[in-house]
């Protein structure tokens, strides 16, 4: 027999392990457009015209009788969308842990989000209740989806590579992003010669997310593999699941440090997300064009800061990282409340700053969290993290509603931000992770 051919064990472990990795990667590819497209850039903006077209006299709509100033209508539909995902994440990660097929849950929860994302083609006239429900499942079903693909960090990565793995992943997201911008860019800019009206020219915008997300997450549902676990209880329902998880979370109290705090910062996180738009566009007087330049210029930066917000890691450690991220974050949303308004130059400065740091603050997190995680509970304990990541995520656009709603000024919306940054970063710096990840039963990396 010809050795040379003969492949040990091993290589085909790591074969096999690059293969899933690099299946792994193109989900973020697939989905992160609908976070950068619609969420970001489009639906914002747009749903909150849609609100105003249905306000009454006052500048207020009535959903369920309830009256909402219409600048505020989004923020609140970002905040619905999580508290649905809070009662559904939970019981789908103890089913995933518990069965062991992830990939069919996956499955679900991507091809719901993409065809609620898909369906906001339907979205123009007044007709705002339909944006709110489509927002609503689409960001519910994306925070599933998100906390079953991070789950499999931990079973394709040893922990030498995940921080390295887990900014790639961010990577190819942000390079997707970037690449459906710039088609948004041409049809919105160039909407009259395609024969199309502006309003249209959004809604393709938004559908195409959609159509996107759907068609690449077949790369990862054919490369991830299902791994069965021992048979473990029924999962309870919704909040009652949750509340189980974090009983088990008492038994190991440095990991539900580390969420906390990443629940305070991320949260700021998400808000600068999901409100940008909004603040440049109806504080700052921006036109959409220029969002969506500023947008495509934080998904290229985005690219190279998770890459180098990576390699510091392996230098200084995760920890030390994403503290140092914390800091850039909490400076750069500060000099966000002094931008002038009509001035796209400074707005693009202050995108150039948050990308820098968006993808590594994120990227850096989920690795460090998945060494916290103990072995054979993957899925259940990412349920609580895509909580926090999308996550208690309600509490910062809810702010940012109320703000606005009570002052009228979309700035110091934007300055109640600040404290989820520094308050994070005081949390954060109190956790010992290497104690935290020994406690959880996994083997301590070099440096970490």
């Amino acid at each position: 027999m010809d050795t040379d051919t003969v492949r040990s064990p091993a290589a085909d472990d790591t074969a096999g392990r690059r293969r899933e990795q690099r299946g792994w990667y193109f989900y973020d590819w697939a989905c992160s457009v609908y976070s950068t497209t619609v969420v970001t850039v489009f639906l914002g903006p747009y749903l909150t015209t849609v609100a105003e077209a249905a306000a009454d006299a006052d500048g207020f709509v009535h959903p369920l009788g309830v009256p909402v100033r219409a600048g505020s209508f989004f923020a609140y539909a970002v905040s619905l969308s999580v508290v649905v995902a809070v009662l559904v994440m939970p019981l789908v990660g103890a089913a995933a842990d518990r069965t062991g097929r992830k990939k069919p849950l996956l499955a679900a929860a991507a091809y719901t989000g993409a065809a609620a994302t898909a369906g906001m083609f339907f979205l123009d006239g007044d007709r705002y209740l339909l944006g709110g429900l489509l927002l609503v499942v689409a960001n519910a079903a994306q925070s599933v989806a998100m906390m079953l693909y991070n789950s499999y960090l931990p079973q394709i990565a040893p922990p030498e590579e995940r921080d390295a793995v887990s900014s790639r992943g961010w990577a190819f997201g942000y390079a997707a992003g970037a690449l459906v911008l710039v088609a948004n860019l041409v049809l919105y800019t160039g909407h009259d010669s395609f024969g199309v009206s502006e309003g249209m020219a959004v809604r393709i915008c938004l559908a195409s997310a959609g159509l996107w997300w759907g068609a690449f997450a077949l790369i990862p549902l054919r490369r991830l593999r299902d791994r069965r676990t021992p048979a473990r209880e029924a999962a309870l329902p919704g909040f009652r699941q949750l509340a189980a998880t974090v009983r088990d979370m008492r038994r190991h109290p440095l990991t539900l440090a580390f969420l906390v705090a990443y629940l305070v910062y991320n949260d700021g996180i998400q808000t600068v997300i999901s409100q940008a738009s909004v603040y440049g566009s109806k504080e700052l007087g921006l036109g959409q064009s220029t969002l969506i330049v500023a947008v495509l210029l934080v998904q290229v930066l985005a690219v190279a800061g998770a890459l180098l917000l990576g390699r510091l890691a392996r230098r200084y450690g995760a920890k030390r990282t994403i503290l140092g991220s914390l800091v850039a974050w909490t400076l750069t949303l500060a000099a966000g409340y002094f931008l002038p308004a009509g001035a796209p130059v400074w707005f693009f400065v202050l995108a150039a700053g948050i990308g820098l740091v968006l993808g590594g603050s994120q990227a850096l997190s989920r690795s460090l969290f998945s060494h916290l995680v103990p072995p054979g509970k993957e899925a259940e304990y990412f349920s609580a993290y895509e909580i926090s990541d999308r996550g208690l995520s309600w509490l910062g656009p809810l702010l940012f509603g109320l703000t606005y709603q009570l002052t009228g000024s979309y700035r110091d919306a934007i300055l109640s931000l600040v404290g989820f940054f520094v308050l994070g970063f005081v949390l954060l710096a109190r956790v010992p992770v290497r104690r935290a990840i020994a406690d959880a039963g996994n083997p301590v990396p070099q440096r970490i």
